[in-house]
């Protein structure tokens, strides 16, 4: 059997960042479907499906409490910090921002996100979720820095608003990231 050279990167699809959620992505919960199709395809593929999440401590920086600029979100163990998506028992969850003193937009920023991809003999990676000018870019930006030829799944991305969303897509798209 040959080992599939891609992976299903899901950024960030949580509770707290769907409408009534803590941060919530305007009509975030609209790519949901989307997000489950790929899932389920990329599965059939035999590719790797990783979930990214954000995983806060309670005491976390990027919290208004501690001067950040976010009402406290996907706070561990909460139900804010659950999945919305299906994914399969066998898919890699990455906790990201899990320290109170660090931020992380990234799925790759401390974490063993990029080790994980190469043990798994992963080329190619696609990415869905939310939100385009945050975390997906910030993970897209980054699997492109590590080598790894990345596409954008313009489908089953949502964003805050429509103007930075369509910068993020252009830097992303500069950085060497395909949009499909």
């Amino acid at each position: 059997m040959t080992v599939p050279e891609e992976a299903l990167i899901v950024v960030d699809m949580q509770r707290d960042f769907m409408p009534g959620g803590a941060l919530p992505v305007p009509d975030g919960d609209k790519i949901i479907p989307r997000c489950n199709e790929y899932i389920e395809e990329f599965r059939k593929r035999g590719a790797l499906i990783v979930a990214t999440r954000d995983w806060h401590p309670p005491d976390h920086i990027s919290f208004k409490e501690r001067g950040g600029p976010w009402p406290a979100h996907c706070v561990q163990n909460t139900p804010g910090a659950e999945f919305v998506v299906e994914l399969p028992a066998d898919a890699v969850i990455i906790s990201k921002a899990t320290e109170p003193d660090k931020e992380a937009y990234s799925g790759f920023e401390g974490t063993d996100l990029e080790e994980i991809l190469r043990k798994n003999g992963v080329k190619r990676v696609y990415i869905c979720g939310v939100a385009t000018e945050y975390c997906v870019k910030a993970t897209a930006l980054d699997a492109v820095k590590h080598g790894f030829e990345t596409y954008l799944l313009s489908d089953a991305v949502k964003g805050i608003t429509p103007e930075d969303e369509e910068r993020a897509l252009e830097e992303m798209k500069s950085a060497g990231v395909r949009i499909l």
